[in-house]
């Protein structure tokens, strides 16, 4: 009779332990977002995140005013965004995320700089060979409402940065 009474509770005991491992992994997957919905960094966090992985001391942070001047994008369009050029114009250095108001403004907001990369491209193509490279190295991709722009030696980091703020 204790073997029978020692097998029921073992068998008790396998059962509440799969019961509570169930249980876990229950409240482990409820706990993240739904599958497809990414989280909302801002540009604050994206910049500090960047100035974190590269050196952007070389570069100069812009505004407003130049965001219009290089990319034709205005206040209608734009919702937020960093801005950081080479402080000379023989230099190609240029890093951007900007934050479209919608989706439909950030596929704007790419074609647009796409038209500033062709630009760029004409004018250090001949003049400037290392620059040139540069550019034709670059990072443009857009995430959501988020759009990146890189040309820089780290592209590279500048990307997989920006990849990982907005998982």
């Amino acid at each position: 009779m204790l073997r029978l009474f020692t097998k029921v509770n073992v068998k008790r005991l396998i059962l509440l332990l799969a019961i509570t491992v169930v249980f876990a992994a229950v409240l482990t997957g409820c706990s993240g977002k739904p599958e497809g919905e990414r989280s909302e960094v801002t540009i604050g966090e994206l910049a500090q995140r960047l100035k974190q992985a590269v050196k952007l001391e070389e570069l100069k942070q812009r505004d407003k005013e130049t965001l219009k001047r290089l990319y034709r994008l205005g206040d209608d369009e734009v919702e937020d965004f960093v801005l950081y050029t080479a402080v000379s114009n023989v230099k190609a250095d240029e890093v951007a995320v900007i934050q479209a108001k919608d989706a439909a403004q950030a596929e704007r907001v790419k074609q647009n700089v796409s038209k500033r990369i062709d630009a760029q491209t004409a004018k250090f193509k001949d003049y400037r060979p290392e620059e040139y490279g540069l550019i034709q190295k670059h990072v443009l991709k857009r995430e959501g409402r988020f759009v990146l722009f890189a040309v820089s030696k780290d592209a590279d980091r500048i990307e997989q940065v920006f990849d990982e703020a907005l998982r």
